[in-house]
């Protein structure tokens, strides 16, 4: 294999300054909250009750100051998930935080307790989605065909679908200031031409912020262009960087040199979203965690669900508490 030869400033959108400002940041707060924590399942059919989401202690502004609190420096908001329940009050949809009981708009109070404690916001966006079907096949349908034929691309999403997605993220990005990450979820149903697009709407209407097309699980040593790609990051979900040679921020993709950098993302416990039993992990498996990735050059993106209240909870709280000064009795980050 040929050395891949190195443009000094890379070929990729973003500037070298402005993707290590980004590395810089270190360690954020995943932030999993909407429809799926109160169905008690991560991947709800989409056919709940807009009724069943109601959060009736729902304080945002304490998700992010515990983010503050234990040392991270962003936080990313899953928006909308699989169950296409809606954390604003989108105009393309009934299904929201609007016809539900609690109609509070949590991506307007993400953010304003975002530039109140002085924490960079991020937004989730998920393109698997069991409501707004469009006539697509999403995983849900195509799971256990994939067992029987593994590897061929049996979910999809329609031209519709895309508008739909396109016309949601452009009301995300538009209607709430300074976005600094971009987290695009499953873009392996998206169409290349179509993630293309996406990719270049996205960075118009915030061309300051970073944007994930998530790589999904694996130690970030391969990367699936065919799934992720144009991206700005590399996933690295539910794993750590590569131990021989750490994340690999230099890839050749399509003949060209790009500057990738890594995001580890994983969850506090087991579970993404809340689930009643679901401890967190030890203090040493925590730091373990924290240290590895930053050893190995990626960010550590560590997802704090918030429980049905609409909080989050209180052990979890003191986790990361203990994990913020461990930390600091093993490197000076803070």
């Amino acid at each position: 294999m040929k050395p891949l030869k190195i443009n000094p400033d890379g070929n990729q959108r973003l500037s070298l300054s402005k993707l290590q400002a980004w590395e810089n940041l270190k360690y954020g707060m995943f932030i999993h909250f909407g429809m799926s924590t109160f169905a008690n399942c991560e991947l709800p059919s989409g056919n709940d009750s807009v009724e069943l989401y109601n959060p009736a202690a729902l304080d945002v502004d304490q998700w992010i100051k515990t983010a503050k609190d234990a040392g991270m420096q962003y936080a990313v908001l899953t928006a909308k998930h699989v169950a296409g329940h809606c954390l604003w009050p989108s105009k393309l949809t009934e299904y929201s935080v609007k016809n539900s009981p609690v109609k509070t708009d949590v991506v307007e109070a993400f953010v304003n307790a975002c530039s109140k404690h002085g924490v960079m916001p991020g937004l989730y966006y998920c393109s698997w989605d069991n409501h707004h079907r469009f006539g697509s096949r999403t995983p849900s349908d195509t799971v256990k065909s994939e067992q029987i034929y593994p590897g061929q691309q049996l979910s999809f999403t329609t031209s519709e679908y895309q508008d739909f997605q396109s016309s949601q993220l452009e009301e995300l990005l538009t209607q709430y200031g300074k976005i600094g990450e971009i987290w695009i979820d499953i873009p392996g149903v998206l169409p290349r031409c179509y993630r293309q697009e996406l990719y270049q709407q996205l960075s118009r209407l915030q061309p300051d912020a970073v944007i994930m097309m998530n790589s999904g699980c694996g130690d970030g040593s391969k990367y699936r262009v065919d799934k992720s790609w144009p991206s700005d990051l590399i996933a690295i979900e539910r794993w750590l960087p590569n131990s021989k040679d750490g994340h690999i921020k230099w890839r050749e993709i399509e003949g060209k040199a790009y500057y990738l950098p890594g995001e580890v993302c994983d969850p506090i416990g087991k579970e993404w979203f809340y689930l009643e039993g679901d401890e967190p992990r030890s203090d040493a498996e925590l730091l373990g965690m924290y240290l590895v990735t930053r050893s190995r050059g990626a960010n550590l993106l560590l997802d704090v669900p918030p429980n049905k209240r609409g909080v989050i909870p209180q052990t979890y709280a003191d986790s990361l508490m203990r994990l913020r000064a461990n930390i600091e009795k093993n490197e000076n980050v803070f």
